[in-house]
């Protein structure tokens, strides 16, 4: 048996049941889940292409493929072929089986940023590999290294890191012949700052040698329960994880490939619902500075990352006694353990009664 941390979210059930005690109920801020409609547009498609009885391709349609490229060279400044396109059945699915996929072996390492969504580290230990948390990445020694995860905006932090430092990556990754992937699944949702792709020319010099990005379209548009994502990048790897994915079955069903090709080929309801983040974000995080937490970081992507200086589960307690529950900083590396994650994927409604017991 693969040794396996316990899951986090177990840990916060004694204080979801406090939160849940609150006269006027619980105000979850703990978990990214999204909580608004699924665009028209969307279920549209995925109506249309209920009738599929055969086997879909792992490969995804090819209006599918071109679909995620044309999103990437609209709005990202990002030029792929769709033959470097392909689906995933979310995210986190990747994230836990890429270095499993790319034949990384026992006892390598698996490098990935020292706060970290809890995945990244799960993903090495199913490969038997040796998990390795890290921001000081450039000051390590030559010792070959297979794989590199990258997080920008990042989760939990929504710091965002700049081409110059994702240059560095690139650049120190290829004099290793490591693969460098990038995990983008908030990248549209820039505040402050604008993030940018692994495979912008800006960054990776116009090569995608070694590089693979992750995108999902969980937050961008409401497609959490659809399990629809996509990993671009080197063609080469692209093709190596096709080979494996086959033989192993890994599937996106073909009206959810349907539904994905519809909602990146339309901007306009990613933009309503970016809009909604905004302003749930203006309210939350004056109402906690208010209170008395410090907000750092999170330039961009859908969290708040905060303190009060105290620990972060005495901090958790402290919001659950208000019905607010929150994540603590510590389920994502030791170096959050004065830190709380809040989430601005609830409803207005939550939102505001968050706010209004904060004050």
């Amino acid at each position: 048996m693969i040794a396996l941390p316990d899951f986090p979210w177990d840990r916060l059930a004694p204080y979801k049941e406090r939160a849940q005690a609150h006269p006027d109920g619980i105000a979850d801020l703990s978990v990214g889940t999204p909580v608004d409609p699924v665009p028209e547009v969307v279920r549209r498609a995925l109506a249309a292409a209920a009738d599929s009885p055969g086997y879909p391709m792992t490969y995804g349609t090819a209006e599918l493929r071109r679909a995620a490229a044309g999103w990437l060279r609209r709005r990202h400044g990002v030029v792929v072929e769709p033959k470097a396109v392909l689906p995933t059945i979310g995210s986190k699915e990747l994230v836990a089986w890429l270095p499993t996929l790319l034949g990384v072996r026992p006892g390598q390492r698996v490098i990935f940023p020292e706060l970290a969504y809890p995945t990244y580290d799960v993903g090495a230990r199913l490969a038997g590999a040796e998990p390795f948390a890290t921001d000081g990445l450039l000051a390590l020694g030559p010792e070959p290294v297979p794989l590199v995860w990258v997080n920008s905006p990042s989760n939990p932090t929504g710091r965002v890191l700049p081409a110059e430092h994702l240059r560095k990556v690139v650049s120190w990754a290829r004099e290793r012949g490591a693969v460098v992937a990038s995990d983008e699944c908030y990248i549209e949702l820039g505040w402050e700052e604008r993030p940018v792709s692994i495979l912008h020319p800006d960054v990776c010099g116009g090569s995608h040698e070694g590089l693979l990005a992750v995108h999902s379209l969980s937050k961008r548009s409401n497609l959490a329960g659809y399990r629809a994502a996509f990993v671009a990048g080197d063609p080469e790897l692209i093709m190596r994880l096709l080979e494996v994915r086959k033989h192993a079955g890994m599937m996106v069903p073909a009206p959810v490939q349907a539904a994905m090709t519809a909602a990146l080929d339309d901007d306009a309801h990613a933009e309503e619902q970016r809009e909604r983040y905004a302003a749930r974000r203006a309210l939350l995080r004056p109402a906690l500075e208010k209170a008395g937490w410090r907000v750092e970081h999170s330039t961009a992507g859908l969290y708040l990352w905060a303190t009060n200086g105290a620990g972060c589960w005495e901090q958790v307690r402290e919001l659950a006694e208000k019905g607010i529950l929150v994540a603590p900083g510590d389920f994502y590396g030791t170096a959050g353990e004065r830190h709380v994650r809040i989430a601005v994927t609830a409803s207005d409604e939550r939102i505001s009664a968050a706010v209004g017991r904060l004050q």
